[in-house]
């Protein structure tokens, strides 16, 4: 069996869950245009907004929201934008444990389309962090949830010491190279990138989820028939669809590490997906606004 703190679902210690993120972080601009160019087209683009993103980034800073401090393992170069996503990451509740890296951090162009629809551009190669970086791994096994966006195998069967192991679709090679057993498996229904079948691993997952945007999703638990969950209602127009899946497998995480159902989980989670397209950028409007914020 696997090592844990404790049972995996169980509910958390007294005064919430302790929560980590373990994965990528990229300097992102978020430009707004009518419509995504055509090959050979000249657009322009207004800067929206502009701030540290990235799967590993958002979920950390919803985490630190929902929990009041986040653990970020990453990786970061040393340089102007890796230097200015630890200030803002640690200005908004994230403690940051960064590997160093001499190549440069990643940046990111992510341009919204009138519909509120993204399309991104990553920039150089993703840092990120690694078992046999110098960082002390071994403190994963004291927290009540983690969530796995970027690493290497090993350093995910070091994650699989929390109690809730929560991990992107995008890493599904990762989990089927580790042999570790998570918790649950988030990915989008709706990007190429984010399908994979669970019956390749050694090791199913406990929950599946495979999210449809406002259609809601798909949900596996335990090898039981695929079931639906609703959607939620945004509380207002979608201006902009960036972060929404990494701001729903934090909140699902953090539900899951204190001890909510299936459903209630899901439920709370389409709730901040939806929220999330209503503002601009990936973080909620309780997050001091930063002078890296460009108004429209």
């Amino acid at each position: 069996m696997d090592e844990h703190t404790r049972p995996a679902g169980t509910a958390a210690p007294p005064g919430g869950p302790r929560v980590a993120v373990v994965g990528h972080v990229e300097w992102t601009t978020i430009a707004g245009l009518d419509q995504v160019p055509a090959a050979g087209e000249v657009t322009h683009a207004d800067p929206l907004w502009q701030g540290p993103a990235g799967g590993g980034a958002v979920a950390a800073v919803r985490l630190a929201e929902l929990a009041g401090t986040c653990a970020f393992f990453t990786a970061l170069g040393d340089d102007h934008a890796g230097r200015r996503s630890r200030a803002e990451l640690e200005h908004r509740g994230v403690r940051v444990l960064a590997a160093p890296r001499t190549g440069p951090t990643r940046t990111a162009v992510s341009m919204v389309d009138r519909s509120g629809e993204r399309t991104t551009v990553t920039l150089g190669e993703r840092l990120q962090p690694a078992a046999a970086d110098p960082v002390d791994w071994g403190q994963l096994a004291s927290y009540d949830a983690v969530f796995f966006t970027a690493g290497d195998a090993a350093l995910l069967r070091r994650a699989r010491r929390a109690g809730v192991l929560v991990v992107t679709a995008r890493e599904f090679d990762t989990v089927r190279e580790s042999g570790v057993r998570v918790d649950a498996l988030i990915g989008s229904g709706c990007d190429p990138a984010e399908r994979c079948d669970p019956a390749l691993l050694r090791r199913p997952p406990d929950l599946v989820v495979s999210t449809e945007g406002p259609h809601g999703g798909v949900f596996t638990r335990c090898d039981r028939p695929p079931r639906r969950y609703r959607p939620a209602r945004a509380p207002g127009p979608v201006v902009d669809t960036y972060g929404v899946g990494d701001n729903f497998a934090a909140v699902l995480t953090y539900a899951l590490a204190t001890g909510a159902t299936t459903a209630g989980a899901l439920a709370l989670a389409a709730r901040h997906g939806a929220a999330c397209t209503t503002q601009r950028g990936p973080f909620t409007a309780r997050s001091a606004p930063r002078p890296t914020e460009v108004r429209a």
